[in-house]
């Protein structure tokens, strides 16, 4: 996970409709239990989760996938639908970490294996291992080889 600090959102306000609590916070982030997500209309499908904790805030990169990831189709452990009170699919809303290299954002990945799953309907989210995780990576590049390479940029 790379957090990019002069790419943070500064002026952004999330309306409390995107707030949602994480118990267990995020791996490597335990201590962070609220979260919102941001966005900026020219940065969609991008959107910037802010976890806030004991110290200041941290920003992620994440997506959510369904439309951009052809073929991802997360299942969940029956104990992860149950600690989560999922009661159908449509409730479960999930995003995915986006890694962003510096020098070469066209090689961005996202972590497909560990998903934010969170109950729309109880605003109560959890990072968790999908059942399913041998069919990806947690390193899936979000734009082909073959269309990176026909990329050239002038400076």
């Amino acid at each position: 996970m790379k957090v990019l600090p002069e790419l943070y959102p500064t002026d952004l306000e999330a309306p409390s409709a995107n707030s949602f609590s994480l118990p267990n916070g995020l791996i490597g982030f335990e201590t962070y239990k609220q979260a919102e997500l941001l966005y900026q209309p020219d940065h969609l499908p991008f959107l910037w989760l802010k976890l806030t904790g004991p110290r200041d805030a941290v920003h992620f990169v994440v997506i959510e996938p369904g439309g951009l990831i052809p073929d991802y189709e997360p299942e969940l452990f029956d104990e992860h639908a149950l600690s989560l009170d999922l009661n159908d699919s449509a409730e479960a809303m999930i995003l995915n970490i986006v890694t962003l290299q510096r020098t070469t954002p066209v090689e961005a990945t996202v972590n497909l294996v560990g998903p934010i799953v969170i109950n729309r309907r109880t605003r109560v989210g959890r990072q968790l291992v999908i059942s399913n995780y041998s069919r990806y990576s947690a390193h899936h590049s979000l734009v082909e080889k073959s269309q990176a390479v026909g990329r050239v940029s002038i400076h």
